[in-house]
């Protein structure tokens, strides 16, 4: 954490989210009937008496006369009717509000859950567009109704509140007017049938308006503003970078180290968080130090942060060199007024060698408390006096004293040609390679081999480590003090540059993992790049479970994606899954919940919910992730819990699309088969109705009814098996029989079955003589040249020709069928062959269920042909033409 004087960028960027919004002022009540909407209302009158434009969103009097006078002077919007069930519900008109803009908006009962139909379920979610929008809110919202005290509110009071409006919503307000009365008086009200009608107010006294329940719930809306104000303390502190802490309210740290001391501080700093009822925050430096932990260490500064989280603590884990400039560094940038720190159990020695952190915290905290936690936990190991030391590898020291010796012949080597007097700076080379290479141990032998090489090969007396001159002992001093210096300075930087690197590679780590996130395109893609992922950055083996049934919260879990691919979960296992599942909580290994189990199993899940379950089984270690492995699991669940969510949204809308579209598609059909087979039907009952009720008929006429009887019979049958083929077609179930067949039988028996559609028409035909037979199933593209000529007969004009030709293509024959009508529009070219498609053809109502050209192209794509629509160059008019490869 730099030590600087600026503001804290992210709070400066929170302030800026917030400029470019309205503004929400909350109306928060204790209890029911406490005068949140009568209070809401006086300031909106204060505010209009100051000229500020309000608009009444919806607001709630409940028959009160005095709350209802409130509302005089001031617009009030009508709101929208939505029926449900038989009833008909009023709602606020979210877009009348929008059009209409106003500075301000009272929207009253923010946890109020919308009608069905309405654009968000929850009445918050109006709210945060209506801010979004810039509009400036009022809203009213009672304690039992937020999310977090949801819980503590039903057992208190024994009834559970189903509406609540989450946390964030809360934090979202730019301020928050407590309301409140006595618990007396709120009775009285209640008694005066104030709040609710007689009935319902006996029964009210008798269970939710209990005195004591009513003071339990002032208190908690009380200390919710609290947490907010403090909140709001601390983001002015941040924005305007002001040192702290401001004592305005009380913040406890917990500074935790891999000790079994650790324990004892988490549990005093809880204690002094109750009795001071402040936050709780646990903080660990990760020093150069924490390279070299021994096992015991770790599984002790795990331990320490697992109790910090079930205590409540939120932990923190920065990177730095001196642990007390850090931790005042977080006190400063965080508020915290109290430090809660383990005496380590070190020597006086080692205290006068190296400092106390405690010593250096109470002299430079300021205004920060330093509390010394008591040690109740006996040590099973002996009392630290050094930095725990790793094992020293012989090969580094050969290769520290091979450096020395080359720098020693190349020091000879240069006094030989250029005798100098500074030719011991050579020495230094091999020190600050060994410390950078190796560490401390290493460089501090090679200074030492060093110092005596100097001696023995420049100091005279030669080739001895005798020492005649007095001023060689001072130099050989100084020569040896720099060369350790040097070393640990190089050792430190050595030290610092692996966690840097380790903090890169994390970082690199996360990033390319989000990349890799957000280039796949199916959930199974996704899940398989999770699993093998995690699997090679934490060294473990993992799977991902996830219900079968999406939304069935009963629905039995299922491994969706492992890595290894083999990987599979045994009944315990599974058991812990489901316990993990259903109770939303990480569960067994290195938890409190089945800490036995082998797996760790993480609940994946967003603000909408649950998405999956995440099992770890770590490979290369015994017992749980190390704390930095669990961050790093951690930061990654989240994302891939976002991806996941992502993901299932995207097949949701999308089963959604296809839902609307096959919706469309079916009351396409039923208004398109409703009316073209009415309109045969009509005239076929008709024509028969007319001959048995009137027998007086001459031949002629009755000539004529059977004949238009036949014809609309005809024509009802056409329209039938339209249907019957498109439903072939779309169901796979058509298999051609593909053989040669001559275009010129092909063309002639189309016609002849289209004669009585184009009796009006005048038919030209053009098949060229030496054309080759096409492959092609005869009845199938028989009956799609026939819908294309009954197409055209629909739309070219009574008179006009039809040409009907058939000419060579390179290995492929084209059949071009083309009217004089006119034509196709540009814009319902794309479309002409969709089901259900009918082209606007002016004030004349074209008979046809819209299927035609739909059934042609599939009888013509399923022989492996093609089928195109267009214009006519030489005149007004359609084209079609269909492409089918020549038999060999």
């Amino acid at each position: 954490m730099p030590d600087d004087n600026r503001p804290n960028p992210e709070a400066l960027l929170e302030a800026v989210r917030r400029e470019s919004r309205g503004k929400l002022k909350i109306f928060l009540g204790a209890a029911p009937g406490v005068g949140k909407t009568y209070e809401m209302l006086q300031a909106a009158q204060r505010k209009h008496a100051e000229g500020v434009e309000i608009v009444v969103g919806v607001v709630e009097t409940h028959g009160r006369a005095e709350t209802q006078a409130l509302i005089d002077g001031l617009e009030v919007l009508p709101r929208r009717t939505i029926e449900y069930k038989g009833r008909t519900l009023d709602e606020l008109d979210l877009d009348a509000l929008l059009k209409r803009h106003p500075q301000l908006a009272l929207v009253d009962e923010l946890a109020h859950a919308n009608a069905p139909g309405s654009r968000h379920p929850k009445r918050y979610l109006d709210v945060v567009e209506l801010l979004d929008a810039g509009i400036d809110v009022y809203s009213t919202l009672n304690v039992q109704h937020v999310e977090s005290l949801n819980d503590v509110v039903a057992k208190i009071t024994r009834v559970r509140v189903r509406e609540t409006v989450p946390d964030s919503i809360i934090d979202l307000a730019d301020e928050i007017e407590v309301v409140d009365t006595t618990p007396g008086e709120l009775i009285q009200r209640l008694n005066e049938g104030k709040v609710y009608v007689r009935a319902q107010a006996e029964r009210a006294l008798k269970h939710f308006f209990q005195p004591g329940n009513l003071a339990a719930l002032r208190e908690l809306a009380l200390r919710r503003t609290a947490q907010r104000v403090d909140a709001e303390m601390l983001d002015y502190m941040r924005q305007h970078a002001i040192e702290g802490p401001w004592a305005a309210g009380e913040r406890v740290l917990a500074c935790l180290d891999p000790s079994p001391q650790a324990l004892d501080v988490v549990r005093a700093a809880r204690r002094t968080a109750d009795q001071l009822r402040a936050p709780l925050l646990a903080l660990y430096v990760e020093n150069e130090r924490h390279a070299v932990l021994n096992e015991t260490e770790r599984a002790q500064l795990i331990e320490a942060e697992r109790l910090a989280e079930r205590l409540g603590a939120e932990v923190h884990v920065v990177p730095g060199r001196a642990i007390d400039e850090e931790v005042l560094a977080f006190c400063r940038q965080n508020n915290v007024t109290r430090v809660v720190i383990g005496k380590s159990q070190r020597s006086r020695l080692f205290e006068l060698r190296h400092g106390s952190v405690v010593d250096r915290l109470v002299r430079n905290a300021g205004g920060i408390a330093i509390e010394i936690a008591p040690s109740g936990t006996p040590s099973t190991t002996p009392p630290a006096t050094s930095r725990p030391r790793r094992a020293i590898d012989p090969w580094a020291l050969l290769e520290g004293a091979v450096m020395v010796a080359l720098a020693a012949a190349a020091g000879i080597g240069i006094h030989s040609v250029v005798p100098i007097s500074n030719v011991s700076l050579v020495f230094v080379v091999p020190v600050f390679i060994a410390a950078m290479r190796h560490g401390l141990a290493a460089s501090s032998f090679a200074a030492i081999l060093a110092v005596l090489s100097y001696n023995f090969f420049f100091l005279p007396p030669l080739y001895t480590f005798t020492i005649a001159d007095p001023h060689n002992v001072v130099a050989l001093f100084f020569l040896l003090f720099i060369a350790i210096l040097a070393s640990a300075l190089a050792s430190r930087l050595r030290t610092q540059t692996v966690r840097l690197r380790a903090e890169a590679r994390r970082s690199a780590d996360l990033y390319g993992f989000g990349r890799k996130l957000a280039d796949v395109a199916t959930l199974d893609d996704l899940l398989w790049v999770v699993v093998a992922q995690l699997a090679r950055s934490l060294k473990v083996e993992v799977v991902v479970l996830m219900p079968e049934r999406r939304g069935d919260p009963a629905s039995r879990l299922q491994v969706r994606a492992a890595f290894p691919p083999e990987d599979e979960i045994d009944e315990a296992d599974l058991a812990a899954a489901r316990w993990s599942w259903d109770h939303e909580t990480p569960t067994g290994a290195g938890t409190d919940t089945l800490p036995g189990g082998r797996r760790l199993f993480l609940p994946l899940g967003t603000a909408q919910g649950k998405v999956a379950l995440l099992g770890v089984l770590p490979r290369e270690q015994d017992g749980p992730l190390p704390p930095e492995q669990r961050r790093l699991l951690d930061a990654l669940a989240d994302q891939v819990a976002v991806a996941i969510e992502k993901m299932l949204l995207v097949e949701q809308v999308n089963e959604e699309r296809v839902t609307a579209e096959r919706e469309r598609v079916r009351s396409a059909m039923l208004a398109s088969v409703s009316h073209d087979l009415r309109t045969p039907l009509a005239s076929i009952i008709g024509a028969i109705s007319s001959l048995r009720t009137y027998g007086g008929y001459d031949e002629k006429a009755r000539e004529e009814l059977l004949a238009t009887a036949q014809e609309e019979a005809e024509r009802l049958n056409r329209f039938v098996g339209n249907l019957l083929d498109m439903t072939r077609l779309d169901a796979g179930a058509i298999a051609p029989r593909l053989e040669p067949v001559d275009v010129g039988d092909l063309v002639s028996t189309a016609l002849r079955r289209a004669t009585p559609l184009t009796a009006q028409h005048t038919v030209r035909t053009s098949v060229a003589p030496d054309l080759p037979p096409v492959q092609a199933d005869f009845p199938l593209i028989e009956q799609a040249l026939f819908n294309l000529i009954d197409n055209a007969t629909k739309y070219a004009p009574a008179g006009t020709a039809i040409d009907v030709d058939a000419v060579r293509d390179g290995d492929a024959v084209e059949i071009r069928v083309r009217d004089e009508g006119p034509g196709i529009a540009e814009d319902a070219l794309p479309h002409v062959f969709d089901k259900f498609f009918r082209a606007a053809s002016g004030d004349r109502k074209r008979p046809g269920t819209g299927l035609g050209l739909a059934i042609a192209r599939g009888f013509v794509e399923v022989q492996g042909g093609s089928i195109a629509a267009s214009n006519r160059a030489d005149r007004s008019g359609a084209a079609f033409s269909v492409r089918l490869k020549a038999a060999s």
